[in-house]
């Protein structure tokens, strides 16, 4: 980031180690991972870059504990960044709107799932009220089960116009080149089960409201299948930053002129 000097950097999810490797218990250690690593650097990098440090827009993903808000929401007033999830955000001529939740899987972590369109589960995953569900944090019941992706995304936009938004997903818009599963084989009562594990209501909603740009992670070995991290939905184009190796994966994008996007792994 010093090299490069960007606008702006989206981190989407997935970015912390795992709640259930600490013995230091849940929140004690994302707390630490948050404020102790990656705040010092951040607050490192901004002092270098002084008035170039760039906007920073992060959301957390189904691998993180929800209850590491409180540490994101901490480190968002020392101004490393802006916690996006459920918000509406300026940056410029253009509008980042932010959301974290994915439509549900097979782990047991429900933090981050919601139903997707219906009440509806994919053989092979779990529901968000199963009662071998997991919380980091204290959860509705009624919010729990009545709640989808398809709602909470016409709650967030309203009527606006997306033409000029970027939204920053968590999860991949279902049966795209973005959210192929390494599912192969898997049967359940003798049936393949869907290799495209991503959300039916955000590749509804791209199709419908056309936004300029979406950015998604969720499905790390996805490009790795399909060899694409990106695709194209009519106007729209979608990236994937995930990445299932030990590199970093990155996505070098200017909005004004996205075809000419690159992505690099960096070690």
């Amino acid at each position: 980031m010093i090299k490069d000097r960007p606008d702006a950097l989206f981190i989407g999810g997935d970015l912390l180690p795992s709640p259930f490797r600490s013995e230091r218990g849940v929140g004690t250690f994302h707390k630490d991972f948050i404020m102790d690593f990656l705040v010092k650097e951040l607050k490192h990098v901004k002092e270098t870059l002084g008035e170039s440090y760039p906007r920073v827009f992060v959301i957390l993903g189904n691998d993180d504990g929800k209850m590491a808000e409180i540490a994101m929401l901490e480190a968002q007033k020392k101004g490393v960044w802006e916690y996006c999830h459920l918000r509406r955000i300026q940056w410029g001529d253009f509008t980042v709107y932010g959301y974290a939740y994915v439509p549900p899987t097979p782990f047991r972590l429900k933090d981050w799932e919601r139903f997707d369109v219906t009440d509806y589960v994919r053989p092979g995953c779990m529901a968000p009220d199963h009662e071998l569900a997991v919380f980091t944090v204290r959860v509705n019941e009624n919010e729990l089960r009545g709640a989808t992706i398809e709602n909470d995304l016409k709650k967030l936009t309203g009527d606006e116009t997306l033409e000029k938004s970027i939204f920053l997903f968590h999860s991949p818009p279902h049966r795209s080149k973005l959210d192929r599963a390494g599912l192969d084989g898997r049967r359940i009562n003798d049936l393949q089960v869907d290799v495209h594990v991503g959300s039916s209501a955000i590749q509804r909603f791209i199709e419908k409201r056309q936004p300029l740009l979406t950015l998604h992670g969720h499905i790390h070995e996805s490009t790795r299948i399909t060899g694409s991290w990106k695709d194209t939905f009519r106007q729209t184009i979608s990236f994937n930053a995930s990445h299932d190796g030990p590199e970093l994966s990155l996505v070098r994008f200017d909005p004004y002129c996205l075809e000419k996007a690159s992505r690099e792994l960096i070690r």
